[in-house]
């Protein structure tokens, strides 16, 4: 009774230290250049006229998100001066991410569409050069005990990000010009900033690379070595499909909204709303059922509730525009997604050798970013050929392949 008792102490004192009050902030702007990508974009250049299959290949902008690993070495290896390796590139990221994310909202999509897709792709350019950082400083300043818990403060607050270009974005859309919307939505970075300012830089680990040489390859070739060839395959491919179908289900969600009826009002006030509601309570859930559970048994559960959440938006394609189911659709997709990909990021954590985190960690999320990058820009595609029902469904069945490869990659009985 006793140990238990100390065990939830921990668990709560771990939620609520500073570090885990820095990754809140971290967690959200890291989210939320990505969110303005998925959710303000789509749904400026959708309001423009863009059609269906011209949406899904703009998602080719998220080419940087697949390829960051090829430098974040450079990122491991230099350093800004006072501020340090980590803190310096994560105010270079999120300044240059303030103005360009601002900027862009001043061009004209029914013109300038190769303009905007430049400036679209220089987002999210900046955007995984930051996400590099964020996570190799989160995998630093947190004890391997912790990184079940810090994973999903992390990703709750990645989530909640999207609140601001997915509601709030959407809901002034209608009340005002794209312009300012866009630099609005862009001011939301300077919390991250500041808090970037404000923190101290990790402690290092081992010896930093002494140049660019050591940069690539020790990391790479710590990787085969520690268990192998075979073993290091099997967990690319694990992390390549893990999010496979959620990815596909999300990507042109606004434009499906859209496509079913709901105004962007609906869109913002009911259905995005719920992202916040599904992700606390996603997190709050995954992290102290993670601690319990272990990492890699949580992969499992929670990977098959994410799933599942795919289903949700086949109902309310075959339904129509039904408000509440629109809300319960979203709620659920929050939840399961949240706890999901909090399971996720601890197993990319836990992979990463403290030596090597920026270079490992980019290396892992950007076979993670792969299915978002160039699988999802089919997408437009296959919902012309199958329509949306359909579609989910389809998005169902892809989180399958990747729960086959749990037993070689996280054992139910290790954890």
């Amino acid at each position: 009774m006793n140990a238990a008792t100390n065990q939830e102490a921990v668990t709560w004192h771990s939620y609520l230290n500073r570090r885990m009050l820095i990754l809140v902030f971290l967690g959200f702007s890291s989210g939320l250049p990505l969110y303005i990508l998925v959710n303000l974009l789509q749904a400026w250049l959708a309001k423009s006229g863009l059609d269906v299959k011209a949406l899904g290949l703009i998602t080719l902008v998220f080419a940087p998100y697949t390829w960051k690993f090829l430098w974040s070495p450079v990122m491991d290896r230099f350093s800004f001066g006072k501020l340090g390796r980590r803190r310096g590139w994560m105010a270079f990221t999120q300044f240059a991410l303030f103005l360009t994310i601002g900027a862009m909202g001043s061009l004209n999509p029914l013109t300038q569409i190769p303009l905007i897709a430049a400036a679209a792709g220089l987002v999210s350019f900046l955007s995984a050069s930051q996400d590099i950082v964020i996570d190799a400083y989160s995998r630093e300043i947190l004890s391997d005990n912790e990184q079940g818990l810090g994973a999903a403060v992390k990703v709750n607050a990645y989530k909640v990000a999207g609140m601001v270009p997915g509601a709030l974005s959407l809901i002034l859309a209608d009340h005002m010009s794209w312009s300012t919307v866009f630099w609005i939505t862009a001011a939301f970075m300077l919390p991250g900033l500041l808090c970037t300012l404000l923190i101290k830089e990790p402690e290092v680990y081992g010896e930093p690379p002494k140049n660019l040489r050591e940069a690539v390859v020790l990391p790479i070739q710590e990787f085969i070595s520690r268990d192998g060839w075979h073993k290091a395959a099997w967990i690319l491919g694990f992390i390549f499909l893990y999010r496979l179908g959620d990815a596909m289900a999300a990507t042109l969600a606004t434009k499906f909204l859209i496509d079913l009826g709901f105004q962007l009002t609906q869109i913002g006030a009911v259905a995005k709303l719920t992202l916040f509601w599904g992700s606390i309570a996603g997190g709050i859930v995954g992290g102290v059922w993670m601690v319990r559970l272990g990492i890699n048994r949580a992969l499992w559960i929670f990977g098959v509730i994410q799933g599942s959440t795919s289903l949700g938006f086949a109902l309310l394609a075959h339904v129509g525009p039904n408000v509440l189911l629109l809300g319960c659709a979203f709620g659920f997709e929050a939840f399961g997604v949240g706890m999901g990909t909090a399971a996720f990021v601890a197993f990319l954590a836990k992979t990463s050798d403290r030596r090597y985190t920026a270079t490992q960690y980019a290396l892992f999320s950007s076979f993670a970013a792969i299915p978002r990058t160039f699988v999802t820009a089919s997408i437009g595609y296959i919902v012309a050929a199958t329509g949306w029902s359909n579609f989910f469904i389809l998005c169902f069945f892809l989180a399958f392949p990747a729960m086959l490869l749990l037993p070689k990659v996280a054992p139910w009985k290790t954890q």
